[in-house]
């Protein structure tokens, strides 16, 4: 796909304000616990844990689901899409999976009459009928492929909501200063603009070490959900 126009930018940027209308939910792979065991104590660790989320988590999960739904798209497939929204709970931890759904659901609210493209229109169709999950990756992902949103674009705009969320919360729980991660933030997307998005892998894997060795480590403090 060429440049995303500036139509699309727009209505993409208004659909993932998680203020309105849709709601925003954020999983935090352990960063309460990294901050208890200070392994998260200042921007520096910060952004290295936020580094490490997008090799180790998005890289592998969600980036192959959104290569991997724009192509079945591209190919008219809408079974693949299916298989692919059915699956992608398997993946995730319980109340990670309830809230992608919950969240998906949202969107394809806001966003169903949206569609010009047949076979998104025949996607969202099929959610309202109860035959597709209506995942948030996959629900985003194929309005993004409907408003002709390449998928360097989306994978950016969606990762950088996500951190930006994550961020948001250590105000809460470490003295790291707001403006400092403004700053850290800006710096990360020097990484995701280096990302080899042409060679996303085919294999889908969800083990995290930079969750499993923490969360294991300290039984006691369970990763939290974001949501609103």
């Amino acid at each position: 796909m060429q440049k995303t126009n500036l139509k699309s930018l727009s209505r993409f940027m208004q659909i993932l304000d998680g203020s309105f209308p849709s709601g925003v939910f954020v999983h935090s792979f352990g960063l309460e616990p990294h901050v208890l065991k200070e392994k998260v104590k200042d921007i520096n660790s910060l952004k290295i844990y936020l580094e490490n989320l997008i090799i180790d988590q998005y890289s592998k999960i969600e980036f192959v689901y959104v290569k991997k739904v724009y192509e079945a798209l591209e190919k008219e497939k809408l079974n693949l899409v299916k298989k692919l929204d059915n699956s992608l709970g398997t993946y995730l931890t319980f109340e990670y999976a309830k809230a992608s759904q919950n969240i998906g659901q949202n969107y394809f609210t806001q966003i169903k009459n949206l569609a010009s493209k047949e076979i998104v229109k025949e996607y969202f169709s099929l959610i309202e009928n109860k035959k597709f999950a209506g995942n948030e990756i996959i629900v985003l992902a194929c309005m993004a492929f409907d408003m002709d949103i390449s998928i360097e674009d989306f994978i950016v705009m969606w990762t950088k909501k996500n951190l930006i969320n994550i961020a948001v919360t250590t105000l809460k729980i470490s003295r790291i200063k707001p403006s400092e991660i403004q700053k850290m933030l800006f710096e990360i997307d020097e990484i995701l603009e280096k990302f080899d998005y042409k060679n996303i892998k085919n294999k889908i894997t969800n083990f995290n070490p930079l969750f499993e060795e923490i969360i294991f480590s300290h039984k006691n403090l369970e990763p939290k959900m974001f949501t609103t």
